[in-house]
């Protein structure tokens, strides 16, 4: 189970505050590539999963041409009052192997040493000619990682091609008492700030930026 606060700043002017005022505590940014996929009658979306491969590389042009690809399964969501609790599972998949699988998404499902290939199989019933996998497509995503009073605090920038969101979260075994410290910063600094009441993954499927 993934639990993480999670609170969406209302621009690029918060967005830039808080990236500011937290700029002594950073240690990296990433530029993440998120593509999803899902059965080709909605079997997976349909039953609050979601199947992505993320492509992610340090903002360095040393590693730029050496992105890393990691292959996540996610079922159950419930975000309530920022925080997001998640069923997960991940695995790397070499990033050549997942470039292909973009143009032909088949190929994911002939990954039979994969978990998570077993599951999509064997619990959503995909696998066959006529339940096979289509690319959904996906968005850009830059995350610059902070680490501040304990706690790693990642500050989102997300691009889809209709908008751009704005987020920070922070995965915690104590959601309640990292919330109250994340809110604490941005209210004693002027930042507002409110809830996410959705995924990033909802957003992209809604074509449509929250209110």
């Amino acid at each position: 189970m993934e639990v993480e606060v999670k609170l969406r700043l209302p621009g690029s002017a918060s967005h830039q505050k808080l990236s500011s005022l937290l700029s002594p505590f950073h240690t990296k940014t990433l530029i993440q590539e998120n593509i999803f996929f899902d059965g080709s009658n909605c079997e997976l979306s349909s039953n609050l999963a979601v199947l992505r491969v993320r492509f992610s590389n340090l903002n360095d042009s040393s590693t730029s041409t050496n992105p890393q690809s990691v292959l996540s399964l996610k079922a159950k969501p419930i975000v309530s009052d920022g925080i997001s609790r998640v069923e997960e599972v991940e695995e790397p998949l070499d990033p050549i192997f997942a470039r292909a699988c973009i143009a032909e998404p088949w190929r994911l499902l002939s990954v039979d040493s994969s978990s998570i290939i077993r599951r999509v199989k064997e619990d959503f019933g995909l696998g066959d000619r006529e339940k096979g996998l289509v690319c959904l497509g996906g968005f850009r995503n830059v995350r610059a990682v902070y680490d501040w009073q304990g706690l790693k605090l990642e500050v989102d920038e997300t691009n889809y091609d209709f908008g751009t969101c704005y987020e920070v979260e922070c995965e915690s075994s104590d959601p309640e008492r990292d919330k109250k410290l994340i809110e604490r910063l941005l209210e004693e600094n002027g930042i507002d700030f409110s809830y996410s009441e959705s995924s990033k993954f909802a957003i992209f499927l809604s074509r449509k930026l929250p209110s």
